[in-house]
């Protein structure tokens, strides 16, 4: 299903080309086709509406997506970010109900989700090259391993704090990892919410008290808590993924400006964790113009990704 506003783009944008790659001899026609089209090309010009999905609670998927927001409205696009879970974010780009996604986690996390939808996306481009799964611990934690967390497990009150439980990372846990390890399918495993792992996390290191939680990287987390990952010999988690934006089928066709940005676009993660802590430390209705303050901040780095 295309958006009507994007359809709108492709017919004009694909007029202009038509006339771009007439012959000399037809520059009457074209000049009185190009008169009558002008309302429509200006339009065209102008953007046009796109809708970027946001996975709840996955702080670079927030990050990303309102970055990328502020970018495409100040170049004159209609640009909004709606948030869903795993799930419902890839079924909409499938059916076309959201536009753009930009943290999905190849080859392993969202693996299942690409087998599922991929047909039915298209593969923009990776910008970021070192993200992994984790289950992370205070660094004075008394074990270093996911091999000696079955047998410490009351030091950690007999729980592993997870996330979603339609998150990719929930998945391997539950598929991989605790049925790897001697103990750990005696464990409580926690799903809720990212937000409610992170409050047990902060809560936890306060006390002073031991705790394991599923974790990724990047996250801003491994800049505001003392933490170390726990080894995983059998490489249950896998290795470092990429983290790729998708669109929806059409999409490049539609906006090959925003496109061509999108899969150039790459991101340090120095960079990342600090605009991803400056939005934590915000209400969440304060997030767009932390964001617009965070370019302004940044604006010479900002300004590259669309030249």
């Amino acid at each position: 299903m295309l958006k009507r506003t994007g359809t709108a783009f492709a017919v004009t944008a694909a007029a202009g080309l038509v006339l771009a790659g007439c012959s000399s001899s037809d520059d009457t026609t074209d000049e009185n086709t190009a008169g009558a089209t002008d309302d429509s090309s200006m339009e065209a010009m102008a953007g046009g509406e796109i809708t970027l999905a946001a996975f709840n609670g996955w702080d670079e998927s927030i990050a990303t997506s309102l970055l990328w927001q502020n970018i495409l409205n100040e170049k004159g696009y209609e640009a909004s970010v709606e948030y869903a879970d795993a799930a419902v974010g890839f079924q909409g780009i499938a059916d076309g109900d959201y536009d753009v996604l930009t943290d999905v986690w190849l080859p392993l996390t969202h693996a299942s989700y690409i087998e599922e939808f991929g047909d039915d996306m298209e593969e923009v481009g990776a910008w970021f090259d070192q993200a992994k799964l984790t289950v992370a611990v205070n660094a004075d934690a008394p074990i270093d391993s996911l091999a000696e967390l079955g047998a410490a497990a009351d030091e950690f009150d007999n729980r592993i704090v997870g996330i979603e439980p339609g998150a990719g990372l929930t998945a391997t846990m539950q598929d991989a990892t605790i049925p790897t390890y001697d103990g750990l399918s005696d464990m409580e495993f926690i799903t809720s919410s990212t937000p409610a792992m992170l409050a047990e996390l902060d809560k936890a290191t306060g006390d002073g008290e031991n705790i394991a939680v599923t974790l990724w990287e990047p996250h801003w987390a491994y800049g505001a808590y003392d933490l170390k990952n726990l080894e995983d010999p059998e490489g249950t988690l896998g290795e470092a993924e990429e983290i790729v934006t998708y669109s929806r089928t059409g999409f490049g066709e539609e906006f090959p400006e925003v496109t061509e940005w999108l899969g150039n676009f790459t991101m340090e993660s120095d960079l990342l964790y600090n605009l991803e802590n400056a939005l934590n430390a915000a209400d969440s209705t304060e997030h767009e113009q932390v964001v617009a303050d965070w370019v302004a901040e940044n604006q010479e780095w900002v300004d590259s990704l669309t030249a």
